[in-house]
């Protein structure tokens, strides 16, 4: 029994292919009794208690993220968290525990107004990218029309239940996964399950022995929710529906976390390696000054102060600024960003796995040739009119074939060619037969049967062929040499049917499948998908900026190998899915790495391949619009669809262009490693300078009899330096750097802060013995000038790393920043020259440095530049990176 009456909780069954055979096999004059419903339809109460058992007729789909929900989200973040902890430290010792006249709102302030811009920022660039899916994700309402035992209506899809009887005619789609138990010429495109563009048949019962093995997609008699009625009628039964169909078991599948992308563990791995450096240094600063000082509780807070300024709180401002100025860059070149870091995934991304149909080709199947029997095309017009009669006489299903022939003729202005010619009759195509006549009678009354088909069965009825204009017998020779021509035309991508004819003089009204013989094999019409004319130059982009692309596809093989050859794809390492069934562990990991054709896929094997392709260490994008297609997207690092693409494809998607086009990637790409670039900067630019600061103030700790600079120095400092890279996310790369794919390297980033971090230091105990020695700062009573000729040499080689840090060549002379960048920095190093000077900077603890000091600073900062720029050199030859 399949349904179960009383049951109240949702069924909570499978989809499963026993299941679905099960529904298949049953004879189509007991299918109303075995699902529990009449050709009438179900009564109210029933339709009542199956809503109930079943719920609506919806498939999984991601949830509208709540405002409030990502607004707290964006608060759970590492750095946040320990800024968080700091400022609530900061209030209970510096407002709560301190008495009225001492209490100093300063340093939670600021770590607050960190916290919050950084929060609020991301909340809303993520928001609008939030609204803007939405907008875009909005499902289109469908309705069906259903037989029921109160009378035949139309309904919303979402309505339907199991045992509902439906009756399906061409355009329409299929609203929920039915068992047909009457059809008549019921044609069906399942292209956006499969993959496979041509229509197929649908029966009210199964070839038994045909599907005894094969795939539940072929069954005669079931058609799923999601594929369309090309043509003719149907009257099916409802079996599954809502998540327990085919479509439904993909999209539940689909919903919920994706994998963890390159991009969301780089930045995990850069986040905590910073707090370790972090929770090393603090209590260090705090230990060795409250033993060296004697003072515990000053000691705490300028540690306080020191793990605020290590903590590269920005970073996910930084973060967010850049990716979403990708995206509106990207807005504007026909791209919809749906998760921001996909952006950076573009420019990590160095192998793309794509689809065939429609991304690669055309997607629409044009009559390429028409050649005589004997391969030439010498008056081979007459072929074309052949099968123009043939296709415009037609009254059956005109499939994709027939449709580019009319059309060639259209555009040949050759419509003219049916004139003087009446159908006397047709025997219309099945796939038994796989191919199709009608017969036609001229002025002089003379009739010919012309049959156009597939090639082998074509031959099977012919018993002659035109050769050099020459009706001779079909020889084995013959026929092999027509074989021949066709596989030689099949090679070259295309889709070959043959073209025959017969002539006779009997007036005879019905025409049977028994005429089809003793036919003349006159021609073959070469049709063909022909690739899109920017995808060979795509491709050879794409290659040029050291992105892989790989063939992932349902199709044919020898169709897949013909198209990658047009368009400039290595086709010596090809497979199909069969070949990959069995193959495991190295061998199958040694395969899929060297391939780079993949043909006759099923949609959970393009989903391992893409795994494998990862676990090899790749970053890997998936080009793909069916149902097929879903599982792919959702594995990628980077999912890639079209706003013509099915929902499920479209919700799966990271990025939505608006133009099926590989061309379009290439700007994404650029985007994306724009983007990786200046999050690299600000990430390098931090943990080399915090890692140099982490080793001054330890100099300073142990040496100076007084702290180096008071807490609210350092949370001064580190606000201003922060502000001046605000502007990063607006700097240009060098383009160089945009030639191949960026990925996160945590290794790196540790070499690169061991390595360029301690040239700071260098210069800033440079500072301390200057201020020591030259301008006579030794002393408890002296420490005030001490701290701002600090303040001012560490805040301005701080900024000054920004230009040092963002090109490998030489800043300003070889690579200059953007206006943006050069105006902030410049204007923050002037801020903090200047605020010794002000009343500001006399209430917090600084006073105005002598004129004298100036040189000494200039020759600081000159020497500065010149050994990070050696130092980047060796750097860049001994590893062979920068950013």
């Amino acid at each position: 029994m399949i349904w179960r009456k009383k049951e109240k909780k949702k069924a909570q069954y499978q989809f499963n292919s026993e299941r679905v055979f099960l529904v298949a096999t049953q004879p189509a004059k007991t299918a109303y009794s075995y699902f529990q419903t009449s050709s009438v339809g179900l009564s109210e109460e029933e339709i009542g208690q199956r809503q109930s058992a079943y719920g609506k007729n919806e498939i999984s789909r991601e949830q509208k993220k709540n405002p409030l929900v990502l607004f707290i989200r964006t608060f759970i973040n590492p750095f946040i968290g320990v800024l968080t902890a700091l400022a609530v430290i900061s209030l209970v010792i510096d407002v709560v525990m301190a008495r009225p006249e001492d209490r100093e709102w300063t340093a939670v302030l600021i770590i607050i107004s960190m916290v919050v811009c950084s929060a609020i920022l991301r909340f809303w660039q993520e928001w609008k990218a939030s609204e803007a899916t939405d907008s875009l994700m909005k499902m289109v309402k469908n309705t069906c029309f259903v037989k029921r035992f109160s009378g035949s209506e139309e309904v919303d899809i979402t309505e339907l239940v199991p045992g509902d009887v439906v009756c399906l005619a061409a355009g329409d789609m299929i609203p929920a996964d039915i068992r047909i138990i009457e059809s008549k010429d019921l044609f069906v495109s399942q292209a956006s399950l499969t993959g496979e563009s041509d229509p197929v048949e649908k029966f009210p019962e199964i070839n038994g022995r045909r599907h005894s093995h094969g795939s539940v997609i072929e069954l005669d008699n079931i058609c799923y929710m999601g594929s369309t009625v090309i043509s003719g009628s149907a009257k099916g039964i409802v079996f599954g529906t809502g998540n327990d169909t085919y479509l439904g078991t993909i999209a539940r599948s689909l919903v919920g976390e994706r994998a963890t992308t390159a991009f969301d563990k780089g930045i995990s791995k850069v986040s905590f390696l910073l707090i370790r450096f972090m929770l090393v240094m603090v209590p260090f600063v705090f230990f060795v000054n409250g033993f060296t000082k004697g003072d515990w509780f000053e000691a705490f807070i300028f540690a306080l102060s020191v793990a605020v300024g290590l903590t590269p709180e920005m970073l996910p401002m930084i973060v967010t600024a850049n990716l979403s100025k990708g995206a509106v860059s990207m807005s504007k070149k026909k791209t919809v960003v749906k998760n921001l870091n996909a952006i950076q995934n573009f420019g990590a991304m160095n192998i793309l796995c794509t689809d065939k149909t429609g991304t690669l080709t055309c997607d629409k199947i044009v009559l390429e040739k028409y050649i005589n029997a004997d391969g030439s095309d010498d008056h081979s017009r007459r072929i074309l009119r052949h099968a123009f009669l043939n296709s415009y006489f037609q009254t059956g299903l005109k499939n994709l074939m027939d449709k580019a022939i009319l059309a060639h003729v259209r555009e040949e202005n050759l419509e003219h060619l049916t004139e003087g010619y009446t159908k006397i009759d047709e025997i219309p195509f099945d796939f038994s037969r796989r191919r199709m006549s009608v017969v036609i009678e001229d002025q002089q009354g003379k009739r010919q049967i012309i049959t156009k088909g597939a090639v082998e069965e074509m031959l099977n009825i012919c018993s002659h062929a035109e050769f050099n204009g020459q009706v001779y017998e079909l020889t084995d020779k013959l026929r092999s040499k027509a074989k021949r021509i066709s596989d030689d035309m099949n090679r070259n991508g295309m889709r070959v049917l043959a073209i025959a004819q017969k002539s006779f003089i009997s007036k005879a009204r019905d025409f049977a499948v028994t005429d089809e013989d003793e036919m003349v094999l006159i021609g073959y019409l070469a049709f063909l998908d022909p690739p899109k004319p920017s995808s060979a130059e795509a491709i050879r982009q794409l290659r040029e900026y050291g992105i892989e692309v790989k063939i992932l596809s349902g199709d044919n093989d020898v169709i897949v190998n013909a198209i990658a050859r047009q368009i400039g794809i290595d086709t010596c390492h090809s497979v199909t899915g069969v070949e990959l069934e069995g193959k495991d562990g190295e061998e199958l990991r040694e395969i899929v790495g060297q391939a780079t054709l993949f043909s006759r896929l099923t949609p959970l094997q393009k989903s391992e391949i893409i795994m494998i392709l990862q676990q090899n260490g790749n970053t890997v994008g998936f080009l793909g619009d069916g149902v097929n297609d879903a599982g792919a997207l959702r594995q990628s690092d980077i999912g890639i669809s079209v706003d013509s693409a099915v929902d499920i494809a479209k919700e799966s998607a990271d990025i939505i262009l608006l133009d099926k086009d590989l061309s379009v990637l290439k700007e994404g790409v650029l985007e994306g490693r724009k983007t990786f670039g200046n999050i690299t900067k600000y990430i390098k630019m931090t943990a080399s300078s915090n890692f140099g600061n982490m080793f001054s103030v330890m100099f300073a700790s142990a040496f100076l009899p007084f702290l180096p600079m008071l807490p609210i120095h350092l949370l001064i400092q580190n606000l201003l330096y922060d502000i001046s890279q605000t502007t990063i996310p607006f700097d240009r790369m060098d383009a160089e750097f945009l030639k191949q794919p960026q990925k996160w390297d945590a290794s790196d980033l540790s070499r690169f802060m061991i390595y360029i971090g301690p040239i700071s230091s260098v210069f800033d105990i440079a500072t301390y013995c200057l201020m020591w020695y030259v301008f006579a700062c030794n002393s408890p009573e002296h420490q005030t000038l001490f701290q701002s000729g600090w303040f001012v040499e560490g805040l301005l080689s701080q900024t000054l790393i920004v230009h040092m840090i963002r090109t490998r060549k030489i800043p300003f002379f070889q690579s200059r920043a953007t206006w943006p960048v050069l105006g902030l920095t410049f204007l923050i190093m002037a801020m903090g020259i200047a605020i010794p000077f002000t009343s500001f900077g006399l209430s917090i603890g600084l006073e105005p440095l002598p004129l004298s000091y100036f040189p000494w600073l200039v020759l600081i900062l000159v020497s500065y530049c010149v050994l990070t720029q050696f130092m980047k050199s060796w750097y860049i030859r001994r590893f062979s990176k920068w950013l």
